[in-house]
């Protein structure tokens, strides 16, 4: 059948008939949810929301990790015309209750019994929750429902209305609010229908095609809407979702779940390279100059890896030696069936992109917003060009303006702010054009290069104007520096904040004598301060001297989430970071 609508989609994937559509991790190892279980749970709760009064274009909040209950209370708020409000767990009470109000939810799903009890402190101020239903954990509250007594009171379903209501969304109507985390103010409502995500769906599921052998890993958190699309692109195709326990055991579940795909942030690509970094150091000798011989037959194969070819002559036969002595290695750390992944949310640095492609690693860099739903422009096989984010995806287009911003249009694009038209007419024009915010150009060959955010371009004292973005990805490229921020708008020179590499730099110290316990004590000794130094200075080598970093001062700890310097998809809050660093920032241009 075409798919015109996301309960549509659900349609299609009832009909994988699966043991294992779904697995989640408890008590130590895997258990399977079938196909049949995950349509009869999606139908109960679709039909137990409609009994408790939600009505077609009404709205139903979710605040929770990834796990089975995820496209359950999705599905059945979509099958039944609602909308799903999806809410980041590591929210405040606070903003989640900003959230909930401001999206007129009738009905709130919570995981917790923490977020739940932080939540009912805010219930005056939601006069428009009739319910909420816990998803762990005892219910006492009159107006709180366990998930499992909720699902229950849908047990007399009805199959036949149950179909005709989700037959009857149309593509237009609105399937979800989402809300942006934004580096500044309060978030706004992304109105996205369901012919915004289906477009998205479907280009999807034809440019990186899988089957219903394959097995995803699903990490990124659902509540942001590029792993939402993706899932929905694995239901699609009947794909077996894998949900790992947290961000902090992807390692160990890749081993576990052996997944052919997955999709995830920069970061983490970084971070599983600076551990092979970092063993490859420890083993040394033989093995650290076999390792780095194969790394230079990677990049010298790299044109042939990105057209699926192999090399021709002796290319061909040390990359074959490299695979075996080097590169296999890496993937059996993916878990052996690796097929490709897909990388979106921030920029992927461009020797991250290059060591795991040289590596027979495929990383397909996408491009979008929570606005677009999300993809404007992906590589997918046979169309890749690293560096870039790909060539518009089939029905988007795409345009330079005059100031270099890139704008889209299509059917990807959102129907716009909730409640707030305003906002949504500084993004869309008259034409129908949204305006991203970010600044690329488009290359001879049709490939979207991004290259900074419109709005977080420094203009320097002397009225230069400097993109922090690929400074920071190539301080970044450095095994030692894990996060860095730039600094410099307004200013004579640029500075920098660095985040080392704490596994690198302890693998560093110790062997020179240094003791890595304590890192506010170590970061100011002169040996680790001039070592910093020396990777700056190389980073200076590649850069105009208006771009160069004259200062830099290292933090000790990681950018968070919790610690409020990164939004949820891992981009730094700028305005947060010179306001919390403020001090230390004035401390490198006190000198000048």
């Amino acid at each position: 059948m075409s798919i015109r609508t996301l309960a549509e989609l659900f349609m299609v994937a009832a009909g994988h008939q699966k043991a294992d559509l779904l697995l989640y991790k408890e008590d130590g190892k895997y258990h399977p949810v079938s196909t049949t279980t995950f349509v009869d749970r999606v139908r109960k709760l679709s039909w137990a929301l409609r009994k408790a009064g939600i009505e077609a274009g009404d709205r139903v909040a979710l605040m929770a990790g990834n796990g089975p209950h995820w496209p359950e209370v999705d599905f059945a708020t979509l099958t039944a015309g609602a909308a799903l409000v999806p809410i980041y767990p590591t929210l405040l009470p606070e903003q989640v209750a900003y959230i909930v109000r401001d999206s007129g939810a009738k009905i709130v799903f919570i995981e917790t019994r923490e977020q739940l009890e932080g939540l009912l402190d805010q219930a005056a101020d939601l006069p428009g929750v009739e319910l909420f239903v816990l998803i762990r954990g005892g219910a006492g509250e009159e107006n709180v429902r366990t998930f499992d007594a909720f699902r229950q009171e849908g047990d007399d379903v009805d199959g036949e209305a149950f179909g005709d209501r989700a037959h009857a969304v149309q593509p237009d109507d609105l399937a979800s609010l989402v809300y942006t985390s934004g580096t500044t103010g309060q978030p706004k409502g992304v109105m996205l229908s369901h012919g915004n995500f289906v477009s998205n769906v479907l280009t999807g599921a034809d440019l990186l095609p899988m089957t219903e052998e394959y097995y995803a890993l699903s990490f990124l958190p659902l509540s942001h809407v590029f792993e939402r699309m993706v899932n929905y692109c694995y239901f699609l195709q009947g794909v077996s979702i894998a949900y790992a326990e947290s961000v902090q055991t992807v390692a160990e579940n890749l081993g576990e779940v052996r997944p052919q795909v997955f999709v995830s942030v920069p970061r983490v690509y970084e971070k599983v390279l600076a551990r092979v970094y970092d063993n490859v150091e420890k083993e040394g000798g033989l093995k650290q100059r076999i390792f780095d011989w194969a790394v230079g037959v990677g990049r010298r194969a790299l044109p042939y890896r990105i057209k699926g070819q192999s090399p021709p002559g002796l290319l061909g036969v040390e990359l074959g030696l490299a695979d075996r002595l080097v590169f296999s290695k890496i993937k059996a750390r993916l878990g052996g069936r690796f097929v490709f992944a897909v990388s979106g949310g921030a920029p992927l640095g461009q020797d991250v992109a290059e060591f795991f492609w040289g590596a027979g690693i495929e990383i397909y860099e996408g491009y979008g917003l929570t606005e677009t739903a999300p993809v404007i422009a992906v590589n997918f096989p046979g169309n890749a060009r690293l560096g870039s984010v790909g060539r518009p995806a089939p029905g988007v287009d795409v345009k330079i303006a005059e100031d270099g911003e890139i704008l889209a249009r299509g059917p990807n694009v959102m129907k716009g702010y909730f409640g707030n038209p305003e906002a949504t007419a500084e993004v869309i024009d008259g034409e129908g054009w949204f305006h991203t915010g970010d600044i690329g150009h488009i290359d001879d060959d049709g490939f979207l290069i991004i290259t900074d955010r419109k709005k977080e371009i420094l203009v320097n004292a002397y009225g230069k104007n400097i993109a922090p973005a690929p400074i920071e990805n190539k301080l970044k490229g450095s095994r030692y520096i894990g996060q860095a921020v730039l600094i410099g708008d307004r200013r004579k020179f640029l500075s920098a904040l660095l985040v080392p590499d704490f596994d690198a730099l302890t693998a560093w110290a110790g062997p020179r004598g240094l003791d890595p316990s304590d890192f506010g004590e170590l970061l100011p000794q002169p040996q680790v301060v001039a070592l910093f130094q020396d990777e700056v200075e190389a980073i200076n080598q590649q850069t105009a001297h208006y771009e160069s970093i004259q200062a830099f001062r290292l933090i000790p700890h990681e950018f968070t989430l919790e610690g409020g310097e990164l939004t949820p998809t891992q981009k730094v809050k700028r305005r947060v970071i010179n306001e919390k660093y403020g001090d230390l920032i004035e401390s490198m241009y006190a000198e000048d």
